[in-house]
């Protein structure tokens, strides 16, 4: 039975293919990084814009997206209480990370 595809390939090719699918902060999201990890699918992730937010992994990622502290996310903020509450959206993996870094899409002195 042949490998699948992802294994073919090389390390650098997965990296390349990794960077072409990074997903950029849409209207109503925006960037955070994990400070401390709270218990029960939730978080505190410090923001681009500043505030410390308490974010919580919905339903449809519970087993899907695993964040660490001080991985990037991508976070939707809530309707009400968008200052202080909201979900994560989207874990970064390294490399990505380091190509919206280097694109301007992070703050200086933000990571």
């Amino acid at each position: 039975m042949p490998l699948p595809r992802k294994m073919q390939m090389s390390p650098e090719q997965r990296e390349q293919m990794d960077i072409a699918r990074v997903r950029i902060p849409r209207r109503g999201e925006i960037l955070g990084i994990v400070t401390q990890m709270l218990g029960n699918d939730r978080m505190q992730a410090r923001c681009s814009d500043g505030h410390i937010r308490i974010c919580r992994i919905p339903g449809r990622l519970r087993k899907r997206a695993w964040a660490h502290m001080g991985d990037l996310l991508l976070l939707k903020l809530w309707v009400v209480q968008s200052d202080e509450r909201a979900d994560i959206a989207y874990v970064y993996k390294p490399t990505q990370a380091n190509w919206l870094r280097r694109k301007g899409y992070l703050p200086e002195g933000f990571v």
